[in-house]
């Protein structure tokens, strides 16, 4: 499986696809994260715009490799085995993408309730970023599992179906993507910093699953 990782990753990054959803997510942090802003409402919308750039990553690593490259690979390695090592690709892509994003809001955010009057620690708000970064990144993956081939071959369906389900998960009641978001907002009005582990074995869970579904739709496909 490593070596499938490093075939991946070089697929991803000679590609430069890579380049216009990492300029979207840093565009993004731009616009809305601004410094002085109180650090738990920053890495929420921050960690919300990571979820529907981790499902662009997936499409991008899932339709990388032109079909004969695609064949021998799978031929090599097994049509799952090369399929999900291009998953892994993105969501590691995405992880990446996260922590960088933690790490510059965390240092340029005012360590602060909302209403400045509260005091919220800046180590511990950095961690629960994380966390709702790692739920946004396996959420988005799974979302761009589910919407990529083999599931879903025309970019007409399949990309309109990726850009509702990201948005579903951010505004669906009981969404892990929702529950870690609404915790970051709410412990930045009561100057609490939340500890999300729920979500994440939540939204690992969901993960697994479409993990799975595609790796096997895959391999009987190939």
């Amino acid at each position: 499986m490593t070596a499938l990782l490093r075939y991946q990753a070089a697929l991803l990054a000679r590609s430069q696809r890579w380049l216009a959803p990492v300029i979207l997510y840093a565009v993004s942090l731009g616009v809305g994260v601004q410094s002085g802003q109180p650090v738990l409402d920053s890495l929420a919308y921050a960690a919300a715009v990571l979820l529907p750039v981790a499902a662009w990553l997936v499409r991008i690593c899932a339709g990388s490799e032109p079909p004969a490259a695609r064949a021998c690979t799978a031929a090599a390695a097994g049509p799952a085995r090369a399929h999900l090592a291009a998953l892994l690709t993105a969501f590691l892509a995405a992880v990446a993408l996260g922590v960088t994003a933690v790490l510059v809001v965390t240092a340029v955010s005012d360590a602060a309730s909302t209403n400045a009057r509260l005091s919220v620690p800046r180590l511990p708000a950095g961690a629960a970023g994380l966390l709702a970064m790692l739920v946004s990144a396996l959420l988005g993956t799974a979302v761009g599992a589910l919407t990529s081939r083999p599931l879903l071959r025309s970019a007409g369906k399949a990309v309109p179906a990726m850009l509702l389900g990201a948005l579903l998960l951010l505004v669906t009641t009981g969404s892990p993507a929702k529950s870690v978001l609404t915790d970051l907002t709410t412990g930045s009005r009561d100057g609490s910093v939340p500890v999300p582990w729920g979500a994440v074995l939540a939204a690992l869970a969901v993960a697994v699953a479409a993990f799975w579904s595609a790796c096997a739709l895959s391999s009987r496909r190939g």
